[in-house]
């Protein structure tokens, strides 16, 4: 089964690469989407609602990814491994966030309205009073935060339960995704039945945020980022975002604020462009050592 787990967690690392995202129509996340926008409206009971939205909800996904895959490792085990590699790569996400991410900071210079109309698609903020400085730090900020979201969360989900089976593994990952979906979806103050999803999601991702911020500081080459991120990871409003944000705040030696909301290293200046590239690079770098980890896992295990 070590074998297997790195075969899966190298499949996965290549289709980000070369395929980046599936299309729209058939990705999972997106159906799974469409689910979660029926639950989106006014309950009676919207407590009691939220709470059996986040836990029945992610229970599609998670069964489906299970089915797929046991079905497939019954087959095969090279179509197992396919399968299960299939089911990562679209739980996880790390090519498309840094091009999102360097197309926001690129635009921001030249053209600002742009940035502004690309923005809404990496982060969930109203672009439009930004200035490019606040489009620059925008785009490093979302993407310091989805490295642990959208790639560190699912991936390390995978790589605990994988050993036990590939279909456990993929099932793990694609609950947990789900559970980040709900939250991104519902998980507002203005969303009362969203309450039970957010408050979930700030559960499952006490650790991935750590852990992507260890990753942060170790792609800088130096302890002293996510040492740094200690004093301001508690600006934020979510428990776990500060520590990847301000991590890369740290390594970049910038400042980065969103309006009304908070601030990270306030007596740093706003990221230059030339900044912000870097730390798209360095959550680039970041993600690729998440990947040879959880690869390098299953080859450790597989040692006698």
């Amino acid at each position: 089964m070590a074998v297997e787990l790195t075969l899966v967690v190298v499949l996965a690392a290549v289709l980000d690469r070369l395929v980046r995202e599936l299309p729209a129509r058939v990705h999972p996340v997106v159906v799974f989407g469409r689910l979660v926008d029926r639950a989106d409206r006014e309950w009676s009971r919207p407590r009691l609602a939220g709470v059996a939205v986040a836990l029945a909800l992610p229970v599609l996904p998670t069964a489906v990814a299970f089915g797929v895959v046991s079905v497939a490792v019954a087959v095969h085990p090279l179509l197992g491994v396919l399968a299960a590699g299939a089911a990562l790569f679209t739980t996880t996400s790390l090519q498309m966030l840094l091009e999102e991410a360097a197309g926001v900071i690129e635009a921001s210079s030249t053209d600002p309205a742009a940035a502004r109309e690309r923005l809404p698609a990496l982060a969930g903020r109203d672009p439009a009073d930004l200035s490019p400085d606040l489009l620059r730090s925008a785009a490093v900020e979302s993407a310091s935060e989805n490295l642990a979201d959208g790639l560190v969360a699912p991936l390390l989900a995978f790589a605990l339960l994988a050993p036990v089976s590939l279909p456990l593994g993929a099932a793990a990952a694609a609950w947990l995704k789900a559970v980040n979906t709900l939250d991104s979806m519902l998980g507002y103050p203005s969303k009362p039945h969203g309450w039970a999803s957010a408050r979930l999601d700030d559960l499952v991702m006490w650790v991935p945020a750590r852990v992507s911020a260890l990753l942060l500081s170790a792609a800088a080459l130096s302890p002293d980022p996510v040492l740094t991120a200690r004093r301001w990871r508690g600006e934020t409003a979510s428990p776990n975002s500060g520590w990847p944000m301000a991590t890369a705040a740290g390594a970049l030696q910038v400042r980065l604020e969103k309006p009304d909301a908070y601030v990270l290293n306030e007596l740093a200046s706003l990221p230059t462009t030339e900044q912000a590239h870097r730390g798209v690079a360095l959550v680039g770098r970041a993600g690729v050592l998440a990947y040879a980890i959880a690869a390098l896992s299953g080859v450790i295990a597989w040692l006698p």
